[in-house]
């Protein structure tokens, strides 16, 4: 059978990109920007219906929706930014950007969307301050999970650098009431009724052992640092959860109830993203950075994927295809992906721009997009050719 097509959606400063493989997975072609150059947090895909989730202080937030792979798109806003006050005040202004006086569902709750996720006929997107919310007609409309919301925990939450920020939004293939979220900086949150109730979930598996570090983002008082960047299940029948948070790699087998440090082998507790092999539980993948606040770049300014196939017991450096000279680039917690091919194809934006791919399980590398605008999220779809 041939090998399906696969576009890399990804979110900018500037816009949404998609980059197309042709014959498979070779002979890349950008298109884009999409979404009036909107800045996108987040673009997600099933079939032809693409989402991409963003907005800021100018635009206010709202999810963008294409039905035809990327060729068309229509915006749903769901807040007021500045751009509304200006036109308000400003007929010809209004004029020119055909703004229409009408109210907004959620007014000026929050300034962005930051994530998105779609299953079981739902699609969830995450906000910036963090609230989840819920749509079951494609986007056209939404609802806010208040029960997260009003979390008993919630007055505790702190923002990380890049604000209070709902990133990550975990689904169960099978079964539609459970759901994972995380938020930085308050930690993973779970739910099995289908967000009417939630749990928090940061407890360390063996706190003793894990010991008390003096950053604020780290284990402390028997939990993981609630400042978590990133989070993925594995597949299979376990509740098996890997997270990157601010101080290390994490590993879950009760679904978030309890968690064991990974770390051990990496050259850095600090990075974003976490990647996990579509078939393999025990496989894979993060791109540790030198440290918070020592430049958030790759450790010696060479750049490496770090691959386990263990489960994170032990980790082995990717580095053939890969600059390995001043190199000085972020990747984002969002900004890694991967296909479901045989082997796995595995894809991450840099914040100068550039999308590198492997399409041998991160064996080795090339670069298939450069000179894009800051890139803040990655992932795939793969449709029939």
């Amino acid at each position: 059978m041939p090998e399906p097509q696969t576009t890399v959606l990804v979110g900018t400063t500037k816009g949404a990109f998609l980059v197309t493989g042709q014959n498979g997975r070779d002979n890349w072609r950008v298109s884009g920007p999409f979404c009036d150059g909107w800045p996108i947090n987040h673009v997600i895909g099933v079939g032809d219906t693409l989402w991409a989730g963003g907005g800021g202080e100018w635009h206010g937030a709202g999810v963008w929706r294409s039905d035809d792979m990327g060729e068309t798109w229509d915006v749903t806003r769901l807040t007021r930014g500045m751009m509304d006050d200006w036109a308000a005040n400003d007929p010809d202004f209004a004029q020119t950007i055909g703004w229409r006086d009408e109210p907004l569902p959620f007014a000026d709750a929050f300034a962005q969307i930051w994530s998105l996720g779609y299953a079981h006929g739902t699609l969830y997107a995450g906000t910036k301050p963090a609230s989840l919310l819920a749509s079951t007609d494609k986007g056209q409309t939404w609802n806010k999970l208040e029960a997260l919301t009003n979390h008993p925990s919630a007055e505790s939450w702190n923002p990380g650098a890049a604000g209070l920020v709902l990133h990550t939004i975990v689904t169960d293939p099978t079964n539609p009431q459970k759901l994972w979220i995380g938020i930085s900086a308050a930690g993973v949150f779970a739910t099995e009724d289908g967000g009417k109730t939630w749990e928090r979930r940061n407890r360390l598996s063996n706190a003793e052992a894990c010991g008390h570090h003096d950053h604020p983002a780290a284990p402390a008082n028997g939990e993981t640092g609630h400042c978590v960047h990133n989070m993925m299940r594995a597949p299979g029948d376990e509740d098996r959860l890997y997270q990157q948070n601010h101080h290390g790699v994490w590993r879950s087998g009760d679904g978030g109830r309890s968690w064991d440090d990974i770390t051990d082998g990496l050259p850095s507790t600090f990075g974003f993203p976490i990647r996990v092999h579509p078939r393999d539980p025990d496989m894979l993948w993060t791109l540790p950075l030198n440290g918070d606040s020592a430049g958030r770049y790759p450790p010696d300014a060479a750049a490496a994927v770090w691959r386990s196939r263990d489960g994170g017991a032990s980790w082995e450096a990717q580095r053939k295809g890969l600059p390995q000279d001043s190199c000085y680039f972020t990747v984002l917690r969002q900004a890694m992906a991967g296909d479901t091919q045989s082997p796995a194809g595995i894809y991450f934006g840099t914040n100068s721009g550039s999308v590198f791919a492997s399409i041998d399980e991160g064996d080795s590398w090339s670069e298939i997009a450069r000179h894009l605008p800051t890139i803040l999220a990655v992932e795939v779809v793969e449709n029939a050719d």
